[in-house]
């Protein structure tokens, strides 16, 4: 399946290793101090919610830096956007980069090294767990804006009247869905999504597993080590034997939801409000806990997340630094990114949880602080997880095996088996 990612791999690894041995990147038309410049305009590209408020905001608060929003589209439209933004000079000088695709960008010299700059408020504000996820070779790259930890979503109206047990393995979560079809054909405990990877990939770093890690001259790729398949095979079992249901994650899923046909299933904490959002007249009826393991002790990983980025080029990326400070950091900023609507977003940087949990409220899930739940999976996180360089490639390739479990002619270990591939690739 991701054979042919190969050249891609190598050629990002070398840019990477050139990028990381050389003196680094510059810090475009304007050196950044650590305290970032105080005057300036700032372009802000973001498909984030709330981006146009934590602009006004912004403005608001600091009369010498001028930040001009521009609303962009999300997924690889976005990243090509950027891309082309980078190589015709045309860039903004604060962009959104998800964690997944930040090695990419940084492997081909698209980014400023921010190391100088962000670099210690990045070691002093976020945990282990996030900055992994964007300090690369030694090197700060973006400064993270949200975290994204595993939870288990379920109706707990359901489970009482059927006196269902809240799973804490995955050998109780399997027992968990049989009892699920028992109580209701008609309903299920889970979902494999048939239209993005992301949670499949969640799972296996959830399991143990590392995709990708950097060597001297080369990435060493391994989508098929043990807890990779363990965690494939576990779920590909359960869609096999209709257990659980392969859906899209759009509106298929939202709608099993609403129909009382999806009572329990792994997300993020941002699905918090996601479900809040979209079920609204489900309200008091769900509830969430810590996602379950394979051995019962504490293990997460994260679904989702994104940071920010000072493009190259970027004309003034010392004012683009104190703007990325201030809506990352600072409470204020917090704030004005929920402040648009419902939002369960779980601060990367955790002295901030107060100001997003406050915002959210309790009334959804019946009193649950659910941001308890969150802290207790962020703090679980598995150490070690490296994205490739790759993320887009590789993702695609899953993408197109991802409809082919679901109809039964690709068992999920044969999507991530390396370098032959499933069937259908080889």
């Amino acid at each position: 399946m991701l054979r042919r990612t190969t050249a891609a791999l190598a050629g990002s690894v070398a840019a990477l290793s050139l990028l990381l041995t050389a003196c680094g990147g510059g810090t475009g038309g304007q050196d950044a101090s650590a305290g970032g410049a105080k005057t300036g305009k700032v372009t802000f590209w973001s498909f984030l919610k709330g981006s146009d408020h934590v602009a006004e905001a912004f403005n608001r608060t600091h009369p010498g830096i001028q930040v001009t929003f521009e609303t962009v589209p999300s997924g690889q439209e976005y990243y090509s956007k950027l891309t082309n933004a980078v190589k015709a000079g045309t860039a903004p000088d604060v962009a959104v980069v998800e964690y997944p695709h930040l090695p990419e960008f940084a492997s081909q010299g698209k980014i400023e090294d921010l190391s100088g700059t962000l670099g210690p408020l990045v070691k002093d504000r976020f945990p282990e767990a996030v900055r992994q996820l964007v300090d690369l070779g030694g090197r700060t790259w973006a400064v993270p804006r949200d975290a994204a930890p595993l939870v288990m979503m379920y109706r707990k109206d359901f489970f009482t009247a059927h006196e269902i047990a809240v799973p804490t393995t995955w050998a109780a979560y399997r027992n968990m869905t049989e009892q699920v079809r028992k109580a209701d054909p008609e309903a299920r405990g889970g979902v494999l999504f048939t239209d993005n990877p992301g949670l499949l990939t969640a799972l296996a770093w959830q399991a143990g597993g590392r995709w990708f890690d950097a060597g001297q001259d080369s990435w060493k790729v391994t989508l098929d080590d043990d807890p990779s398949k363990k965690a494939a095979a576990y779920w590909g079992d359960l869609a096999r034997e209709d257990l659980v249901r392969s859906l899209s994650t759009l509106d298929p899923f939202w709608t099993s939801v609403q129909k009382g046909r999806t009572v329990a299933y792994v997300c993020a904490s941002w699905c918090a409000g996601a479900q809040q959002a979209t079920v609204p007249d489900q309200k008091g009826k769900w509830a969430l806990a810590p996602v379950p393991t394979w051995d019962g002790e504490p293990a997460s990983a994260m679904y989702g997340g994104s940071s920010f980025v000072v493009p190259k080029g970027s004309r003034n990326s010392g004012a683009a630094a104190e703007f990325i400070k201030w809506i990352t950091t600072d409470p204020e900023g917090m704030k004005a990114w929920v402040s648009s609507g419902t939002s369960s977003m779980f601060p990367a940087d955790p002295a901030l949880v107060p100001v997003t949990k406050a915002a959210f409220g309790t009334a959804y899930y019946g009193g649950q602080d659910v941001y308890a739940v969150g802290k207790a999976s962020y703090d679980a996180v598995r150490p070690g997880w490296t994205w490739g360089p790759a993320m887009g490639t590789t993702n695609t390739a899953l993408v197109d095996e991802l409809p082919k479990v679901a109809g039964g002619t690709v068992s999920l270990p044969e999507v991530l088996s390396w370098p032959s591939g499933p069937p259908s690739r080889r």
